[in-house]
């Protein structure tokens, strides 16, 4: 197992991204689309992770290599990236993922955190066929869930001061009026972000079984 940063191209221009490989070939990919914090340490070690676990990981850098710690910075660097940037790079991260020899030729899966969730539920909708698993975690999208044909799997709070319940749950019931049968997850009193250990408001005992929920779901 091994990872490493690459380069790749976006419309001329270039663009980076994780990429973590298992020691067996022809193995399921998995694009894991970052928080608004940007690519940072914790979505690197989860690509590891992920390999650890028989996939081929990749992350691609949505910022451009900027990153932020505090909310307030995360909050500015949304405003000032541009969407058009953003969804040109995860969908060629798409292509680029698909094409690797060391992945299977089978549509891939997404892990999608906050931000990240949003645009793993912008992409499924877009790109139907090459989406076959959905993992959200407190994140959410209202795309056209007619398109999808990916199974989605979800991780939210009941608390959550980001993403409300009536949100998570209108979600829900909107998946389920297209044909989909989504599982959700909810983790009584935790916070945004609980799964990622980098930050305060990170629960270790949620995270480990959303981890776990979340693997069973992609070897399933």
């Amino acid at each position: 197992m091994n990872g490493q940063k690459v380069t790749f191209d976006v419309n001329g221009q270039p663009a980076s991204g994780y990429l973590a490989i298992p020691d067996q070939p022809d193995s399921p990919g998995v694009l894991v689309l970052h928080a608004w914090w940007g690519l940072n340490s914790f979505f690197e070690d989860l690509c590891q992770r992920l390999a650890s676990e028989g996939f081929v990981a990749f992350a691609p850098d949505l910022y451009d290599g900027k990153i932020a710690k505090t909310v307030p910075e995360a909050e500015q660097l949304m405003s000032e990236s541009g969407s058009e940037r953003k969804q040109a790079i995860a969908t060629v991260a798409i292509d680029f993922l698909r094409s690797r020899p060391e992945v299977i030729k089978e549509a891939i899966s997404l892990i999608g955190f906050s931000m990240g969730a949003a645009w793993a539920l912008e992409l499924a909708s877009a790109f139907p066929e090459d989406i076959r698993k959905v993992v959200l975690f407190y994140g959410v999208n209202n795309v056209d869930f007619t398109k999808i044909k990916a199974e989605i799997a979800g991780h939210f709070s009941d608390v959550d001061e980001w993403e409300p319940l009536d949100g998570i749950q209108a979600m829900g019931s909107a998946m389920r009026a297209a044909g989909l049968s989504p599982s959700f997850y909810i983790y009584p009193g935790k916070s945004h972000w609980f799964f990622e250990s980098d930050r305060p408001e990170y629960d270790a005992e949620a995270a480990d079984l959303a981890w776990k929920r979340t693997l069973e779901f992609l070897h399933g």
